[in-house]
């Protein structure tokens, strides 16, 4: 839990020196990633296919808005081990 305090803290700080970046992935806990700034046309194959490469999806989910139906522009990634999740986070964090 500690880690992902750290990590947490981290990406605070990265955010307030880079207000612009819109992207953004943070740990919720040590294997589920939430997945910020995603297209509004993403849906839930997509970000799976998205982050198979880097380890074994268990689920990906985009959080959608109940009165539309429209993707509320951010999701989860849930992965089979930390190590792996750690791994989507290194490489994906800041990517458009």
């Amino acid at each position: 839990m500690a880690f992902a305090n750290k990590i947490g803290t981290m990406l605070k700080q990265a955010i307030k020196l880079n207000p612009s970046m819109y992207q953004s992935i943070r740990c919720m806990s040590s294997s589920k990633l939430f997945i910020g700034g995603l297209s509004y046309q993403t849906d839930e194959q997509s970000l799976k296919e998205a982050f198979a490469q880097h380890g074994d999806v268990v689920e990906a989910r985009v959080i959608v808005d109940r009165e539309t139906g429209r993707s509320r522009g951010f999701g989860f990634v849930t992965f089979a081990s930390a190590e792996e999740a750690q791994t989507a986070m290194s490489s994906q964090d800041g990517k458009v």
